[in-house]
């Protein structure tokens, strides 16, 4: 596929004589599943050279449908992205986009924009950093490690390329935070919120900026002044996150050596392949894959007592009470995935078809 552009509008050619015409429309960068609901499609057959197309000559094809494979559409989001971002340099202001906010779920930078006062900037990055591998994830080899990974054993429910273009999306974002500007990161106290808190820092290396770590577990328990279990950013109310931030106006910018010390925790972490990483004893701690296989057959052995006889068990009923066990919630798709590899092993049998935990039963061998 070729593509050139001027813009507002991208061309993008399709042998043997299709052009499709992309409108941008605003300057937030996009994923692949976005291109058909933000900015605007047209599209053309051309008999001239697509070097010379010019589509406001023309007019535009109507009641036709094309196929573009997920290869192709993810080249055009990039294309698209790399316009975007040419238009955007230079174009952030503190007084109009304020400090930017680094976020690890959407339904945190969903309570942050409503919580905090503007003008803000929240940058999102949508990935589950407890899970997966995150060796040299610094690096394009090791996105694609994790990326293939993700996609062959975690059951996401969502678009293969999702998760890769989210990725993408937020390195852009990251790279595009100018001088100057006050950093927040927002984190918690859980292998997911910490592992993220050291990749952020990694990629703001070479940024002199100011970094604030946000620490919603310890700071929340200083503004109640007790011991309470909000182990995750993501549940905690627009409202209450703005009295959290509120705490930090005082507090001081990481120091070059407390940069250094998370940075070389980092390093250490991308030396490993392990694809389960947990907050134990106040740091990140890789374990293995295994490490709630134990938890889960006893849940299912106890689910098995209270029956009268021995049958199959939902899926989402066992995830449902092992999450209440654990210490640490990794999430239920983790949990999923074991459940799977315990059944390709022989220790679970299955009835129905684990597309998802709502969709087959589990039990132990008679």
């Amino acid at each position: 596929m070729k593509s050139r552009n001027t813009y507002p509008y991208i061309y993008f050619f399709e042998e043997p004589n299709v052009v499709f015409v992309y409108e941008i429309q605003g300057d937030d960068y996009l994923t692949a599943a976005e291109l058909s609901h933000q900015g605007e499609w047209e599209t053309y057959e051309v008999t001239d050279s697509f070097e010379e197309f010019n589509h406001e000559e023309h007019r535009p094809l109507e009641g036709r449908g094309y196929f573009i494979s997920q290869s192709h559409v993810n080249f055009m989001a990039g294309k698209i992205n790399e316009l975007i971002r040419k238009q955007r340099k230079g174009a952030y202001s503190l007084e109009k986009n304020g400090p930017v906010h680094l976020v690890f779920s959407a339904s945190t930078a969903g309570a942050l924009k409503v919580g905090l006062e503007r003008p803000k900037t929240v940058i999102t990055f949508q990935d589950y950093f407890s899970i997966g591998p995150v060796w040299k994830l610094d690096k394009k080899s090791g996105q694609a490690y994790r990326h293939e990974w993700m996609n062959d054993n975690i059951n996401l429910e969502q678009d293969e390329y999702e998760l890769e273009n989210n990725f993408t999306k937020a390195l852009l974002e990251i790279e595009d935070i100018p001088e100057g500007v006050p950093i927040y990161i927002w984190t918690a106290n859980n292998g997911n919120e910490q592992t993220g808190l050291r990749f952020f820092l990694h990629l703001l290396k070479n940024k002199t900026n100011q970094v604030f770590v946000v620490n919603t577990t310890d700071l929340f328990e200083q503004w109640m002044d007790a011991k309470d279990e909000r182990l995750y950013s993501s549940i905690l109310h627009p409202n209450e996150l703005r009295l959290i931030f509120e705490k930090t106006k005082s507090a001081n910018p990481l120091t070059r050596e407390e940069r250094m010390i998370l940075k070389k925790e980092w390093e250490i972490l991308v030396q490993s392949k392990e694809v389960l990483h947990l907050w134990k004893n106040g740091k990140v701690t890789s374990v293995t894959d295994d490490y709630f296989d134990a938890l889960i057959i006893e849940v299912i052995n106890e689910l098995h007592k209270k029956q009268k006889k021995k049958d199959f068990i939902r899926t989402g009923r066992v995830i449902g009470e092992a999450l209440h066990r654990m210490e640490e919630i990794v999430g239920d798709f983790y949990l999923e995935y074991r459940i799977r590899h315990l059944i390709y092993n022989g220790v679970l049998e299955i009835k129905g078809v684990p597309r998802s935990m709502r969709h087959y039963s589990v039990k132990l061998p008679d």
